[in-house]
């Protein structure tokens, strides 16, 4: 019997707390093998069984469906069974309530399969393909149990069906199909007619319906009521063949007070078999309904005659510790386990033999591994089961030193095969006083330490105790040649000490913690710039989260000296440096991180100029600006700058090194350049831009309207988007007007007939670009 270290002071605790909760979780839990054996008479089913669909319990039994169209449910039992040893169930089923469809199958499918989904539902009922629809995942055998009469036909892409048949119903049938995964197999193999004779029919005294009762009927669940049913399915292994040798007998009533027998299948089913199978049940309606339900189900293993008794073995050399939870492991290599692919699936104690043997012959109590047979207590103490394998605790209580204490067990395997019991004596002895661990140099009651990497520190182990054994572990990983009061620890990691009396009985320490921090990330801006010619940098403002409280810095100049945090402030030479980090509870720095500083020689300057676009006009002295004239900008600053940013002070903005610009509008605007050249220096310039002239009118003193030039009157404008012309004689006769802004003029007719020579009046109103009117008149002369 492996016999691992008992658990230390500080997990009592946990076990304690644990007993109150496995007290009610073991029921559900202890099952993990066969027998399987489960009543669904109420919500509180093994862990084992998975709900899939509308299954659920209902007034004592599992309801795959409710009476309902188009409904589905299934369930399996997630435990695998050897194929060698083949598999025998049996089960109550009831049909009734609805309209007549569909039916219940029974299923096989493989163990090994890593998702389970249930196939086509209507009248493929969950196990063969329906159309497009995928069959049963990795299915083996599935045996319909179809009142509609669907299941053993072609319909729905199904594969093969009742000679003869086709696609046609055969209601009230009992079919057997094979194999399949996916869209493929899943193979008609046999099937019974049960209200019919003949080849595939019942002798007509061993007739009955599938289902029984229609609309309004209750669930039948007296065997000498009419409408009974029962199931016995038994697959034992071929020796003649690949797979099984099928047998399927049924008890039915269809009269008051005679329930019979009736032999359904019995005959090989020559498919391979995986080397694990699960079993599971499906139902579901279509276009029509019923309720389908099964109850009282008891799995098993068919070849008992093949299965042995497992055997234990007599543990009568082990010692327990007082005060504490102490741990054992009854191995497979100390149980003999006889059956093919078993395992040890719970142990059971017992006061005495007889209790064992008063529990024999009861399948179904021993398929559960007794909640009650997995905690024994007393006087001396609690033994306690796991839930699976062979490991068991025993709590020596205070007050039983030196003294035995003996128990019976039984050792049940996966298949439900048990041992006839064994004893166990365990000699309780006196445990140690508490040890903790004290790291040297290292104030008390600490239970960490911060350490540089390589850095050791002696660990010791210390109580109110005269210990003569010593393991320590670091990360739950025994240390090898630990047998001694103190270690030397490198290594970062969780420490504990588990420290033994002369009695063998050990104490353990709480955990010890060996930190070797990592480096903080070290960033700093590179280079670091100084944009002024003599200015110092403190190199502290460069480094990306920068924090004295719990970091040292230390820089290293380009001849070597070494400066510390606060020595950082005034650098005022450019070179190479070296930047560490170390925590400041700790020696250890970090590798240096290059970088470099410049203090430039030369202040950047920024300038530039500007002129209306191709002309040289700066302003007034030129001629003035207009609003809508092209300014073009030209960039004059030196040729490291690498970004430039305009503001024209009329809240637009540009990002051109020589960018164009209309203002629309009189007025002052400064105009700011930023630049910032490839070290990341900024320098700004700005000068004021004044356009002050939003039109220009001139009007000429005379025109000739008899020769090739100047031979229309009117003015030259600039900045004007409305005007009215009007001319008039000497004695104010109106002689043309227009509000034309393209006009060419007046030509000197009136009515076609060119004017005398003289002089004429204009009167002409404008409205400028900025709209501002703008009345002017005067003379002016007709020369012919």
């Amino acid at each position: 019997m492996k016999n691992p270290d008992p658990l230390s002071p500080s997990v009592l605790h946990f076990f304690a707390a644990l007993l109150f909760v496995l007290s009610f979780t073991t029921e559900i839990r202890a099952q993990v093998g066969f027998p399987y054996c489960e009543q669904f008479t109420n919500n509180n089913t093994q862990s084992a069984t998975v709900f899939g669909g509308s299954a659920r319990i209902v007034d004592g039994a599992l309801r795959l469906t409710d009476a309902v169209n188009e409904q589905n449910g299934y369930i399996y039992i997630d435990i695998p069974f050897s194929s060698t040893y083949g598999i025998k169930a049996e089960f109550e089923y009831f049909i009734y309530g609805g309209n007549g469809a569909d039916g219940i199958v029974a299923f096989l499918f493989d163990a090994e399969t890593p998702n389970f989904f249930p196939g086509g539902f209507g009248g493929s009922l969950g196990y063969a393909q329906r159309g497009s629809q995928s069959g049963l995942s990795r299915a083996y055998l599935g045996i319909g149990f179809d009142q509609y009469g669907n299941f053993g036909t072609t319909q729905e892409g199904k594969n093969g069906g009742f000679f003869g048949t086709g696609a046609s119903l055969v209601p009230n049938s009992i079919v057997i199909r094979g194999p399949g995964n996916g869209l493929s197999g899943y193979p008609f193999v046999v099937g019974r007619k049960t209200m019919e004779t003949g080849n595939d029919g019942l002798r007509v005294s061993d007739q009955f319906p599938i289902s029984s009762g229609g609309p309004g009927t209750n669930r039948i669940t007296n065997p000498n009521l009419p409408g009974y049913r029962k199931v016995f399915l038994d697959l034992q292994p071929d020796p003649f063949g690949d797979g099984y040798f099928l047998t399927v007998k049924m008890l039915v009533s269809t009269a008051a007070n005679n329930p019979r027998m009736v032999t359904i299948f019995d005959r090989p089913y020559n498919f391979p078999a995986p080397k694990n199978l699960k079993i599971g049940f499906t139902a579901s309606t279509g276009g029509q309904n019923n309720i389908h339900e099964i109850r009282n189900l008891i799995v098993e293993v068919s070849n008992e005659d093949g299965l042995v008794n497992p055997e234990g073995t007599n543990i009568d050399d082990k010692a327990s510790c007082e005060g504490q939870a102490n741990t054992y492991e009854i191995t497979a290599e100390e149980a003999t386990l006889p059956n093919e692919n078993s395992s040890i699936r719970c142990l059971q104690f017992y006061g005495s033999l007889e209790d064992i043997q008063a529990e024999e012959g009861d399948i179904c109590t021993q398929a559960r591994c007794r909640p009650e047979n997995r905690v024994l207590v007393l006087p001396q103490g609690t033994f306690r089961a796991s839930d699976t394998g062979g490991e068991f605790t025993f709590f020596p209580n205070i007050g039983f030193t030196d003294q035995t204490v003996q128990v019976y067990y039984t050792i049940t395997d996966n298949y439900g095969k048990t041992s006839s019991g064994n004893y166990i004596k365990l000699l309780i002895k006196e445990s140690p006083e508490p040890v903790s661990i004290v790291a040297e140099g290292v104030e008390e009651n600490t239970n960490e330490v911060r350490l540089c990497a390589g850095d050791p520190v002696i660990l010791k182990a210390v109580g109110e105790e005269v210990y003569v054994k010593f393991e320590w572990y670091r990360d739950d990983i025994l240390i090898p040649n630990s047998d001694l009061p103190q270690i030397s620890a490198m290594l970062p990691g969780s420490y504990k000490v588990i420290a033994y009396n002369s009695k063998s009985c050990p104490t353990e320490s709480s955990v010890f913690t060996l930190i070797n921090p990592p480096f903080p990330s070290l960033v700093i801006t590179n280079p670091v710039v100084g944009c002024e010619p003599g200015m110092t940098l403190d190199i502290r403002e460069f480094i990306s989260g920068h924090d004295d409280s719990l970091y040292e810095y230390q820089l290293e100049t380009p001849s070597g000296e070494l400066l510390l945090n606060e020595q950082m402030a005034q650098i005022a030479l450019s070179g190479d440096y070296l930047i560490r980090v170390k925590h400041r509870d700790l020696t250890c720095w970090s590798e240096p991180v290059p970088f470099e500083v410049i203090i430039v020689e030369e202040l950047l300057k920024a300038n530039f100029d500007f002129e209306v676009e191709g002309t040289g006009v700066k302003g007034d002295e030129e001629g003035g600006i207009f609003p809508d004239d092209p300014i073009q900008f030209t960039d004059l600053s030196p040729e490291e700058v690498i970004e430039w940013s305009w503001n024209f002070g009329d809240g637009t903005n540009s990002n051109e090194q020589n960018p164009g610009h209309i203002f629309g509008t009189k007025g002052v605007f400064e105009v700011v350049l930023t630049v910032t050249d490839n070290l990341g220096c900024v320098a700004t310039m700005s000068k004021e831009i004044s356009i002050t002239k939003s039109f220009r009118v001139m009007f000429p003193t005379g025109f000739t309207p008899t020769l090739a030039e100047n031979r229309f009157f009117r003015p030259k404008l600039r900045g004007i988007t409305q005007m009215e012309i009007l001319v008039f004689n000497l004695w104010g006769n109106m002689l043309f007007r227009t509000n034309d802004l393209d006009t060419e003029g007046w030509d000197g007719k009136v009515n076609g007939e060119l004017m005398p020579g003289g002089s004429y009046v204009y009167r002409v109103k404008m409205v400028s670009t900025d709209g501002e009117t703008v009345e002017e008149s005067g003379r002016f002369l007709l020369i012919r």
